[in-house]
């Protein structure tokens, strides 16, 4: 039974940080592709972040040089650090798995959400 289950959102203003988790069961994150997506209200939910089973990384442009994904292995969970928030970041951020080890694979599981509020 895969589950994804994410914490770490909040309410800050801009300038600041957050670190969201992603924490996966049922399954080894090393052999999948992971990814972060976001929604904002009236909008369509869209990439931020994906990391490749193999480390590869990629990012949304409007994101690029804040935020940072990663991953523990051994831990089996995902992360988003998020540097420099802007109120255009205002979110709910869903972590989700991969169909296979790369991004182009598809996605099959989606996590709950965490809601990022920036002031």
């Amino acid at each position: 039974h895969v589950q994804l289950v994410e914490s770490g959102g909040g309410s800050v203003q801009a300038g600041g940080s957050l670190r969201l988790s992603c924490a996966a069961s049922g399954y080894t994150i090393s052999t999948y592709c992971m990814g972060w997506f976001r929604q904002a209200p009236g909008k369509e939910r869209e990439g931020v972040a994906y990391i490749d089973s193999d480390g590869s990384t990629r990012y949304a442009d409007s994101v690029k040089g804040r935020f940072t994904i990663s991953k523990d292995n051994a831990k089996d969970t995902l992360y988003l650090q998020m540097n420099s928030l802007k109120p255009e970041d205002t979110a709910m951020y869903y972590c989700a798995r991969g169909r296979g080890g790369r991004w182009s694979s598809g996605w099959v599981y989606w996590g709950q959400g965490t809601q990022v509020t920036v002031s």
